[in-house]
């Protein structure tokens, strides 16, 4: 559809925040309230290409996991799907922007109705995600996958602004002489996302009574 179409071009250009939906209505030669017959709000406009864009990193995600070696052991194997998880994501900064906007601003202007089926969409998502993280991390409980990739979303939302600092504000972190803010975003994000899966791992296995066998006694 042309309106998502030109939603994403505007995605790749600006923030969410710099896009009003005159301008999207614009960008594809429709009056306002034309656009409306199809959407309910321009909120509306962004949660359907974040659904799109979500399935189609979820696929990517999926072959990214394939290509992984054989379990480690310790807690290597947490590691390494916590930061390919932060990295298939960091990959992907529209995917980046629009799950950051989500809470806060997308889901604040629709309807009952346009609510109601995003959810389900963005429940299937994050239970697909789920099944993929467990799929590699078969110890991982239900209940553990579900808290992390929850956590990935919580993170992200509040990490992501910071990746993308107005002009003046890096000018002033330049003359700090404070790192790159992407790098920063990427670094933070990246330990953030391990932090949570190790620490779940953890706490299943003391849980469990099998922290001899899993090496938490070593993290102490």
């Amino acid at each position: 559809m042309a309106i998502l179409d030109a939603a994403v071009a505007m995605l790749r250009e600006r923030p969410i925040s710099d896009i009003s939906l005159r301008e999207l209505s614009e960008r594809i030669g429709l009056a306002k309230s034309n656009v409306l017959r199809y959407f309910d709000s321009r909120e509306a406009i962004f949660l359907e290409v974040l659904d799109q864009v979500w399935g189609d990193w979820l696929d990517a995600l999926e072959a990214e996991f394939g290509t992984l070696g054989a379990p480690a052991g310790g807690y290597r194997r947490e590691v390494e799907v916590a930061a390919t998880v932060a990295a298939a994501l960091i990959r992907d900064p529209l995917l980046c922007e629009l799950l950051a906007a989500m809470a806060g601003v997308l889901e604040r202007n629709i309807s009952v109705e346009c609510a109601r089926a995003f959810k389900q969409r963005a429940r299937a998502n994050a239970e697909r995600a789920e099944v993929l993280v467990r799929r590699r991390l078969p110890a991982l409980s239900e209940a553990g996958a579900t808290h992390f990739v929850a956590s990935v979303g919580v993170l992200l939302a509040g990490l992501w602004p910071h990746a993308r600092p107005t002009e003046a504000v890096a000018t002033v972190m330049a003359e700090y002489g404070t790192p790159d803010a992407h790098a920063m975003f990427t670094e933070m994000f990246t330990l953030s996302l391990v932090n949570q899966l190790v620490g779940i791992t953890v706490r299943e296995a003391e849980a469990t009574g099998v922290a001899g066998e899993t090496g938490v006694a070593g993290l102490r």
